[in-house]
């Protein structure tokens, strides 16, 4: 009122709401993070710890190992031979490769040229990876030979594994090339959705992984003893500390063979063999881990970070009910060094019962957040606004797009001159004790079982196709947790165009996570009063209308038939299924997939891998399968166990 009072003539969005406390609460206070952190480089830490030890492991997989030592002489030795390709500072190198000891090698070496990394994933579409690499312009492509022939051609290719490439790096010196890095240069570029149809490259500096990891460190203290699993892929942010954080620390860093991320049952035996006691989850993968049977085995865990999508109040209780080791809850865009904020979750008691959500927690060293209205004006605690970035963890930027870096990473009118902000269109409000709630998006981008997605770019590319003249995606939630993508389409002519035909179109230049799992043909797009296409008015599909091209239902034949036909309907979340319905056109995904191998691993006693499903996605071709004689049933064999057995999950509850 004192405001209106002195300046009644002022647009009403300008009234400052807070007092000079409060102010001075919000922007310093809670963004008091200020820490030292050396200034060098990401390169430069590693060296210092593998010299520190050569003959310790640095690295496990699959039961090889390797020490500090040959992790380091191997890696000087592709360095060089990569700035005799023209690598160095301010220069990327990408790299195609499975999970392996060779891509620890060639991470390494790449970063010791003072060039950035590009991870380029094998399983992304062709048209998607020649994109990529034509805005990227790498020096080179590290592949091995088999991976070569499936990827779109590049000038200037390196096969890292065929014989050439290996005789040739036997006459480069097996030390470090010594190039002069600065913090401010790029050390790894990380692609991700784009709401203008094509993906965008995010440049990441080494000073703003340095202090990323550096926080970390001091905040879970990594000990020698300590055993990282490093499982998510590397075009993926998170894997940027499951690669590092171990090597600097000179903990051990132990790999996930391809396509172990994704099931459970694996994970768990391999937390068990190996001693795990670092490991990352988003939140629907740390659902799916906690109903393997053997998860509760996994004593030896320590911690656990989850990132990547909200983690609920109902699976933080699920997790320390089953597992007695510390739960973290992190946030972060992939425009900063993977995560800004922290936030450990403390079980329920009398004095401190459980909130109604989990917080993303407060920011971490060198990180300013701030919660701002459209005014860039910061909002009363407890009042929800647009989360806003700043500090040392900043990107520098997306590669090739000046006007779109302008228009995410702006001035910050909170800060230094010339300080940025970033704006990350996600909500979020302050609680009073100076923690963050996530509250979700302000625009149309989603996040689906951890993986960013744009709705926009799968809008594109349903656009090129000639059947279709309007589309809109969407994320929906129609059974509670299980969120999935919907595509509404308007024909260009009297046909309606095939949803199949349109999987298959979306699948030549989007990744598997980005094309939707249901798709409903409208005659138009539904219009609010205002003429304006109105997204809450699309209706929600149901799977007659979503999947008209599945077969007409055909009833399980045989005993292996009903029992697989009553485990895809309890997945799928549908009355029945018939034996010849395809399990992806119904819905299905990568994680479904995961729970249902599962439950089929319980049922049958075989164990399958977790892509048969790609490979077989009908009832009747998979009960072909498992009835096949060939299938040899796993072996029992002894399980390492600690002194004193855990008790199960139902003995603890008794």
């Amino acid at each position: 009122m004192a405001a209106v009072i002195q300046k009644p003539d002022q647009a009403i969005g300008h009234i400052d709401l807070l007092g000079a406390d409060e102010r001075q609460q919000l922007l310093v206070d809670w963004n008091d993070t200020a820490h030292a952190v050396p200034e060098t480089h990401l390169t430069a830490l590693i060296e210092a710890q593998l010299a520190a030890s050569p003959e310790r492991i640095a690295l496990r997989f699959d039961g090889r190992a390797m020490s500090n030592d040959e992790l380091n002489w191997r890696a000087n030795q592709l360095a060089h031979l990569l700035r005799a390709r023209g690598a160095g500072p301010e220069r990327i190198v990408a790299l195609a490769l499975p999970r392996s000891l060779e891509l620890m090698v060639a991470l390494l070496a790449i970063l010791k040229t003072g060039a950035a990394y590009l991870p380029v994933d094998p399983d992304f579409p062709q048209d998607r990876i020649a994109f990529m690499l034509d805005d990227a312009q790498p020096v080179c492509l590290i592949t091995t030979a088999a991976l070569a022939e499936t990827l779109p051609g590049h000038a200037s290719q390196l096969l890292l594994d065929v014989a050439q490439t290996i005789a040739e790096l036997v006459t480069y010196a097996d030390t470090a090339p010594g190039i002069a890095i600065d913090p401010s240069h790029p050390a790894y570029v990380i692609y991700t959705s784009g709401s203008t149809g094509t993906p965008k490259g995010t440049v990441v500096s080494h000073r703003a992984i340095v202090n990323r990891l550096r926080w970390m460190q001091d905040r879970y203290g990594l000990q020698a003893d300590d055993r990282v699993l490093q499982k998510t892929p590397s075009s993926f942010d998170v894997s940027v500390w499951e690669f590092f954080w171990p090597l600097i620390d000179g903990a051990t860093l132990v790999l996930a063979k391809p396509g172990g991320h994704k099931d459970a049952a694996y994970l768990a035996g391999l937390i068990a063999s190996e001693g795990v006691t670092t490991i990352h989850f988003v939140p629907s993968m740390l659902e799916v881990f906690l109903l393997e049977p053997t998860a509760s085995a996994c004593n030896t865990l320590r911690r656990v970070i989850c990132s990547g999508e909200a983690l609920s109040p109902a699976l933080q209780s699920q997790f320390q009910q089953r597992l007695s080791c510390g739960l973290h809850n992190l946030y972060g865009p992939t425009e900063a060094a993977v995560d800004v904020t922290s936030w450990e979750c403390r079980r329920a008691t009398e004095a401190e019962p459980a909130s109604a959500s989990v917080p993303i927690g407060r920011p971490i060293w060198n990180t300013q957040m701030h919660v701002l209205d459209s005014g860039l004006q910061p909002v009363p605690a407890g009042v929800t606004g647009e989360l806003y970035i700043a500090g040392v963890g900043l990107a520098r930027g997306y590669l090739n797009r000046p006007l779109l870096s302008a228009e995410r990473f702006i001035a910050n009118p909170h800060g230094a001159p010339g300080s940025r902000m970033y704006r990350s269109g996600d909500l979020a409000r302050w609680r009073n004790d100076g923690s963050l709630d996530f509250l979700g998006r302000a625009d149309q981008q989603v996040k689906i079982r951890g993986l960013r997605i744009e709705p926009g770019e799968i809008e594109s590319v349903l656009l090129q196709h000639p059947q279709v003249a309007q589309a809109a995606v969407v994320a929906r939630e129609d059974v509670p947790g299980e969120k999935r993508l919907v595509a509404y389409v308007v024909a260009a002519d009297t046909a309606d165009p095939q949803p199949a035909e349109l999987r298959t179109h979306l699948a030549q230049a989007l990744p598997e996570y980005m094309v939707p799992s249901a798709f409903v043909s409208l005659p138009a797009l539904p219009l609010g009063p205002s003429g304006k296409f109105d997204r809450k008015a699309l209706p929600a599909p149901e799977v007659q209308a979503a999947t008209p091209y599945a077969t007409p239902y055909a009833a399980p034949r045989t005993p292996t038939e009903r029992i697989l036909a009553g485990l895809w309907a309890e997945t799928l979340h549908l009355q029945r299924v018939g034996i010849h319905d395809n399990f992806f056109e119904l819905g299905g995904h990568s994680l479904m997939i995961v729970q249902l191998i599962s439950m089929i691993r319980q049922q049958f006693m075989i164990d399958l891998p977790v892509d048969t499903l790609f490979q077989v996605s009908t009832i009747a071709g998979l009960a072909e399968l498992l009835d096949q004689e060939s299938i040899a049933r796993p072996s029992l064999t002894p399980m390492p166990r600690p002194s004193r057995i855990p008790l199960s999950f139902a003995q603890r509850r008794l």
